[in-house]
């Protein structure tokens, strides 16, 4: 049986969640500095995940989300930064802090 891996938004916490068979893996958190942009701030996965690459497809689906609400990224979280170097079809929508 494989996991079931779900990312969502927390409005109320300003932060993506990934939960890994219902149970709360990680998150992305991000501040709202204007209308245009999201700041992403920090992103953790709890230990008892780690290896699974849940972090990388936090960032990949918050990111899209993003993406398609028409805002632009601030990546201020070293995580955001870096899989934003590796991922360059994305620059478009980047305003490196």
């Amino acid at each position: 049986m494989s996991d079931e891996i779900t990312v969502t938004q927390n409005l109320g916490e300003n932060r993506y969640e990934v939960h890994s068979n219902g149970t709360l893996a990680g998150f992305a958190e991000y501040q709202l500095p204007d209308e245009e942009h999201v700041d992403f701030t920090h992103t953790t996965v709890d230990d008892d995940f780690s290896g699974e690459g849940l972090a990388e497809r936090l960032v990949a689906e918050a990111i899209a989300d993003v993406q398609q609400r028409g805002k632009r990224v601030v990546p201020h979280c070293s995580y955001v930064a870096k899989w934003l170097t590796e991922h360059p079809e994305h620059d478009d929508i980047v305003d490196w802090p």
